[in-house]
């Protein structure tokens, strides 16, 4: 909104310093300060509010030490993300952007079915929160539109190949190519290292690839079930999510930059995406706002992001990854949640394997997520959580050079 009331100051009374509104750059950093003050100042009031309305977790006994003492510990602090996100987005970014419109859709959608669940849980006394199917269903749903709208809208385009850029001084002197509708994607470490989904279904004969929506919607929707599933179940100690998805959204910000950046798309030769880099305005403040509620979800944990942060969290990494062309990047980027779903697929496959087999059921882990295995090993928490962000920060260091490694 603030963008736009400067550009009418700007144009109307060449009001000073109202043109700095227009660097993308300068409306990032406002939008990271602005969400690091609500997050901090405004999230402690969330916070007590939600103690005085008793909306505490209640623990499932798994007998991990120090378990007992999180018990009453207020949740549904996804609140505090939801709101230090979304004021800064409006604020500043241009709201006419169909990138921006579709993640604020999918802060709001995935945030309704995570209050949902918390909803039950707290208020309905129900430790399973909402079925398991309605979770899935809503995540289906959203991957159907976000996937629709990217493969259908006129504002979702790229560069064709053939497009050029003559730079003196970084300066843009050039453009060449048209702009296309395109269901390409980032396939990293190879050479040509571009994915059309549409010929994966080009098999089918002359003009099958009108239908590659066919294709391109059902990957988004695994997508999107995929990753926010991920996030939730490392949301399982303190401030583990919050710090892990803070560091793939600050590297899906370098992706979102440089792939709305002309320049320097040219230079790393990877997709121009028109008005992605708006994005940026996007993901600094959602950065902004997962660092804010670190500061209290830190050990020891002051507040619970619940099923309203963490499913909000993955369904907003999940829909940057597409938009950006980055999705094939997200096993490597997103590595944390990876390993938790699958240490969860591997326990449940296996116990029901040897169950099966042996009429007993064995475990490959102490217990699952894979981040309790190392609590029941007695490894403390805090521990745990700061190795796991290292291996988040290596594993974004690799999911970056895989820029220029093909």
């Amino acid at each position: 909104m603030l963008y736009y009331l400067f550009e009418f100051l700007e144009k109307q009374y060449q009001l000073p310093g109202a043109s700095l509104f227009q660097f993308m750059t300068f409306r990032a950093a406002m939008a990271i300060l602005c969400s690091l003050l609500i997050a901090t100042v405004y999230g402690k009031r969330i916070i007590l509010f939600l103690q005085k309305q008793q909306i505490g977790e209640s623990i499932r006994d798994l007998g991990l030490e120090g378990q007992k003492q999180k018990a009453g510990t207020p949740t549904m602090g996804g609140l505090i993300i939801i709101m230090a996100t979304l004021i800064p987005v409006l604020l500043f970014a241009k709201l006419e952007n169909i990138y921006i419109l579709l993640l604020i859709v999918t802060t709001l959608w995935m945030g309704f079915i995570g209050f949902a669940d918390d909803y039950i849980k707290v208020f309905k006394k129900d430790k399973q929160g909402l079925k398991g199917r309605f979770k899935v269903m809503g995540q289906v749903v959203l991957g159907l539109g976000v996937g629709a709208t990217l493969y259908f809208h006129p504002g979702v385009t790229m560069k064709d190949e053939d497009h050029s850029v003559i730079t003196e001084n970084f300066e843009v002197k050039s453009i060449e190519g048209a702009e296309i509708k395109s269901t390409s994607t980032t396939v990293p470490f190879f050479k040509n290292n571009e994915l059309d989904y549409s010929d994966l279904i080009s098999w089918a004969g002359e003009g099958a690839k009108e239908y590659a929506w066919l294709i391109f919607i059902p990957i988004v929707i695994l997508i999107v079930t995929a990753v926010s599933n991920g996030a939730n179940l490392t949301d399982g100690i303190d401030g583990l999510a919050a710090g892990s998805s803070a560091i793939i959204v600050f590297t899906l910000g370098i992706f979102a930059w440089v792939s709305g950046n002309i320049i320097f798309s040219d230079y790393l030769d990877i997709m121009f995406i028109p008005n992605s880099g708006e994005l940026v305005v996007f993901i600094t403040a959602f950065v902004g706002a997962l660092v804010g509620f670190l500061w209290y979800n830190a050990y020891p944990a002051q507040v619970f992001m619940g099923d309203t942060g963490s499913l909000t969290i993955g369904g907003i990494i999940a829909v940057i990854a597409i938009i950006v062309r980055k999705e094939l990047l997200i096993p490597l980027l997103c590595g944390i949640f990876f390993a938790e779903s699958l240490s969860v697929m591997i326990q449940v496959s296996y116990f029901k394997y040897t169950r099966k087999k042996y009429g007993e059921g064995r475990r490959v882990f102490l217990m699952s997520p894979i981040h309790h295995h190392y609590q029941v090993k007695g490894y403390h928490e805090s521990k745990i959580v700061t190795r796991f962000w290292i291996i988040g920060i290596l594993l974004a260091i690799l999911t970056i050079v895989t820029l220029k490694i093909r």
